[in-house]
């Protein structure tokens, strides 16, 4: 029955939700690194004192932030095959994540540039430091602790929005879930214990950022 509830789900095919739970941190994973990469050297870029920079990176953010993120997938998935670059369901998945989160990152973080006082990039530049330097060195360090709470904010979203992946074949939780509810007939049952897979992905990481919040607070003061 639909609305039965058995626990027994998860250990006859506990092969399947391994799988995809792996695919899913690896996934996650991926596009968590490159996705802050890619933000911040966007971040860089919109508030560079070179107009062509702040045009690139002004119409990346504004273009990648209001459209869906499954339109983004498809690019990857639909539109690249179509010119000789065929990628496989989890490579899709992984970059249209990445692409998409990324936009949001640059955005928090040039947030976080601005609230630095513009006197220390001067001072810097004045003891000799290049713009990229003092960037490196003096400016991103600050601007990353500021806006801790929201990156983290969106590596959380960038996890649950890993389930993207089940739409172009990528073998994540979502993609087995899929699968295992066609077989069982028991949605209640494989949906819940995939939210709960989802839950050890999403609450260590926010306990984590918690932690590091505390660290920097401890070190301020």
């Amino acid at each position: 029955m639909e609305g039965k509830f058995d626990i027994h789900i998860l250990f006859d095919h506990w092969d399947r939700f391994s799988a995809g739970f792996l695919h899913t941190i690896g996934s996650s994973a991926l596009a968590l690194v490159g996705s802050f990469i890619l933000g911040t050297i966007i971040a860089v870029m919109r508030i560079a004192p070179v107009k062509p920079l702040n045009w690139i990176g002004t119409a990346y953010v504004e273009f990648i932030r209001n459209i869906p993120l499954l339109l983004v997938v498809f690019v990857f998935f639909l539109g690249l095959p179509t010119l000789g670059v065929p990628l496989d369901g989890f490579t899709s998945g992984t970059l249209g994540l990445m692409v998409y989160t990324a936009s949001f990152i640059a955005e928090a973080i040039r947030a976080g540039i601005q609230t630095v006082p513009t006197g220390q990039s001067e001072a810097a530049r004045a003891t000799g430091l290049t713009y990229m330097q003092t960037m490196l060195h003096i400016i991103l360090p600050q601007a990353f602790k500021i806006v801790l709470p929201s990156i983290s904010n969106q590596f959380i979203n960038l996890v649950k929005n890993s389930s993207i992946l089940a739409v172009v074949s990528g073998f994540d939780l979502m993609y087995y879930a899929d699968l295992i509810n066609a077989d069982t007939f028991l949605p209640l049952t494989v949906y819940t214990i995939v939210a709960l897979f989802y839950l050890v992905l999403t609450l260590p990481l926010s306990m984590a950022v918690h932690y590091m919040e505390q660290k920097f607070r401890a070190a301020d003061r």
